[in-house]
């Protein structure tokens, strides 16, 4: 089986289609991930905003939840290290 112009058409269109479908999404992506929110899709909130588009309370909860990320896995490394070398 070959491939012929058919199937590079198809490829094309199909590219193109992602293409704008994504553009369509990340030009109105606010409004598409509050629909998902009300379908019950939990779409996470933090990928959706910019750093430096946020406000000074937002930052600071947002590097307070990234510590505590860190401790908790540097807590969970060093019970695996504990419990390996005993």
């Amino acid at each position: 089986m070959s491939i012929n112009a058919d199937h590079i058409t198809g490829f094309v269109v199909g590219v193109g289609s992602a293409a704008a479908a994504f553009y369509v999404y990340k030009k109105n992506q606010g409004r598409v991930d509050e629909w998902l929110r009300q379908q019950g899709i939990n779409v996470p909130a933090a990928a959706s905003k910019d750093p430096g588009a946020m406000s000074m309370e937002e930052l600071v909860l947002e590097k307070e939840r990234l510590e505590d990320i860190i401790a908790e896995r540097e807590m969970a490394a060093g019970a695996e290290t504990a419990t390996e070398g005993g």
